[in-house]
């Protein structure tokens, strides 16, 4: 009885071609994960802008935290910089460990969410550290949050026909809009399912 009805409800989901919306949500923690396995899976959690762990001198970020402003995602870091000349494996000058945001709108792009109109909310106030950290806020957070949202349901679905007895797969998905209400981002889809 229950695989009928989640049959049911799929379909009317995703069967009808009259074009009905469904609608993913994503929380603040789903993005934040996606960031951290993006960037942050490596170097205990820190991600690196200039040097490694080995460097003497060095920036580094970590611990995103990510949560919404309005109708923008606001990406909170924290960074450590050692920056200065090596000189005999240490490095002579000044230490900074400023917590930057940057804050992104979420746009559809094909079958995937992604993230552009990058604004640098909080900077370290350091020229120098601000001339490498404005690249890596502008170009590389945006892009390592981008979802291939298609992907992701064709891999949930993969394990279908073992939890439903029907084999289900995704044809096609279109992200039509997204915005940000309160705590979520809910991104506005259409798709075609075949279920065998």
């Amino acid at each position: 009885m229950r695989r009928n009805w989640l049959l049911i409800t799929l379909l009317l989901f995703f069967g009808s071609r009259q074009g009905y919306a469904v609608e993913l949500r994503f929380s603040a923690a789903s993005l934040q994960r996606t960031l951290e396995t993006q960037l942050f899976a490596s170097n205990d959690g820190r991600y690196f802008l200039r040097g490694d762990q080995h460097s003497p001198c060095y920036v580094s970020a970590d611990s995103p935290r990510i949560s919404f402003q309005q109708d923008r995602v606001l990406v909170h870091l924290h960074t450590n910089a050692r920056l200065g000349t090596r000189l005999g494996g240490e490095c002579i000058g000044i230490h900074l460990s400023p917590e930057v945001d940057v804050s992104l709108v979420p746009v559809a792009e094909g079958e995937a969410i992604g993230f552009r109109d990058a604004r640098l909310e909080k900077l370290s106030g350091s020229r120098e550290l601000d001339f490498i950290l404005k690249p890596f806020l502008a170009r590389k957070i945006p892009s390592a949050l981008k979802i291939d949202a298609a992907t992701l349901l064709r891999q949930l679905l993969a394990h279908s026909a073992a939890a439903t007895g029907y084999t289900l797969t995704l044809d096609k998905l279109k992200i039509h809009s997204m915005n940000v209400e309160g705590n979520t981002l809910v991104v506005d889809v259409d798709g075609d399912l075949s279920v065998n």
